[in-house]
């Protein structure tokens, strides 16, 4: 092992069936395409890979194309060229602002949206080094067998800290997935489960290729709140959309950074985006802080985190609600 990284091997494939094929051949393998999060635990020995399957040469995954159907995003396509395309801006803003939130420009100049999506889950007592998890003993995410965080619990709480998703939830997006009994596409919610441990639904040997966007008029925006205004995940993140073009308007709200997994926010489909008054404002922000479920995963209480999501969620709804008012009055 060297002083910064344990020793592995590099594999190139030019196809994702070539990379499947390798990735079932190496069980301790992992899939490598910008390596911001996974080299960083690699790093601290969270993750033992004596394989990396690098992703850069297999073209359809760098593809990002626009038809009648809506918008395909190959899992290769970085942040910053997410965060700057000009459908992307125009017809899905809420992952435009949520790509240029991530990190920081060099960090988004590598990371893609294949990453941030399969993102590792957080907690304070995980993401930390060997000797920092040794001495204080492990935990249920890591070779232990309690959750430091709910120690009486025997379930892993580390949360998911992807900027991405929810801004593709309420956009309404599939995942397009490569595996050995070939391709499959599934609605975005179910690559995921609430589970800190484990907290996505794919096979090891399975592979994000692209995520599909159907076409169609939609306002969206994302905001998160953070330690700092840079390089943090989010303590919580939150997404929302309205679809004018459809009587009522209808709004959807995602969240990422409190729980295990991202999340729609159930409960809010017969809302009218053009007639929100105060009674479905209280109703979004009851929504919210019922379905969250932080906890002391980060510095900050889960408290403050479970405030701070229903807060973003009724501040995107309120400001995106006026656009709708404004198209109604016109209609």
């Amino acid at each position: 092992m060297s002083a910064l990284l344990p020793d592995f091997s590099l594999a190139h494939p030019q196809s994702a069936d070539e990379a499947v094929a390798q990735r079932v051949a190496a069980p301790a393998g992992r899939y490598l395409a910008g390596g911001t999060d996974l080299i960083v635990n690699m790093r601290r020995g969270l993750v033992d890979a004596d394989l990396l399957i690098d992703l850069s040469g297999i073209a359809e995954l760098a593809s990002l194309s626009v038809d009648e159907a809506g918008l395909t995003i190959g899992a290769g396509v970085t942040l910053a060229e997410l965060a700057t395309h000009s459908v992307v801006l125009k017809d899905y803003p809420a992952i435009a602002q949520a790509a240029v939130a991530v990190a920081g420009p060099g960090h988004r100049s590598a990371a893609t949206i294949g990453g941030n999506l399969c993102l590792d889950t957080r907690c304070l007592y995980y993401n930390q080094s060997e000797w920092w998890r040794r001495s204080n003993e492990y935990c249920l995410k890591f070779r232990g067998d309690v959750c430091h965080v709910a120690p009486t619990g025997d379930k892993c709480l580390a949360a998911f800290s992807g900027d991405l998703a929810p801004a593709l939830l309420v956009h309404g997006a599939e995942a397009e997935i490569a595996g050995l009994q070939g391709r499959r596409r599934l609605p975005l919610p179910e690559l995921y489960r609430d589970d800190g441990a484990a907290h996505l639904t794919l096979a090891p040997e399975e592979l994000l290729i692209a995520v599909h966007l159907p076409a169609g008029s939609r306002r969206s925006a994302y905001e998160k709140i953070r330690v700092r205004g840079a390089i943090d995940f989010p303590l919580a993140g939150v997404a929302v959309s309205v679809v004018d073009h459809e009587n009522p308007a209808r709004l959807k709200v995602a969240i990422t950074g409190t729980n295990s997994r991202p999340f729609l926010v159930e409960g809010l489909d017969d809302l009218d985006a053009g007639q929100l008054g105060e009674a479905e404002f209280v109703r979004i922000d009851k929504a919210v802080q019922k379905q969250v479920s932080p906890v002391r995963t980060t510095t900050i209480a889960g408290h403050y985190r479970r405030l701070a999501a229903a807060t973003l969620a009724r501040r995107l709804a309120a400001s995106l609600a006026g656009g709708s008012r404004e198209r109604h009055s016109r209609a």
